[in-house]
């Protein structure tokens, strides 16, 4: 058998920090914390805009995009993105400044 990484191996479970995530990838069960996750990594790599992409639906995925990013300590606001007709929401990053709170 191939050696193959062990299932806790968090490089195996990396996804590259940009501006946007598409989350269709994701279980929905798992969004909450990507979504956390994925903003803190944002944050920590310079970026001060974020797109994250849940798609129209229902509606279940965005509210609960927009549940976690209301919740999060480093997002100074959030709002559907106009062009995607519900289907993204963009978050705005707290400033380094405003994060350490000076």
């Amino acid at each position: 058998m191939p050696d193959e990484p062990p299932e806790d191996d968090v490089d195996a479970l990396r996804v590259p920090i940009e501006d946007a995530l598409d989350l269709h990838a994701f279980s929905p069960r798992d969004i909450t914390s990507v979504v956390e996750e994925y903003v803190t990594a944002a944050h920590e790599a310079g970026l001060r805009e974020v797109r994250l992409i849940h798609g129209r639906g229902k509606g279940i995925q965005r509210g609960i995009v927009q549940q976690a990013l209301e919740r999060h300590p480093l997002v100074r606001a959030f709002y559907d993105a106009p062009e995607s007709h519900l289907g993204a929401t963009v978050a705005v990053l707290m400033e380094e400044s405003d994060a350490r709170g000076g």
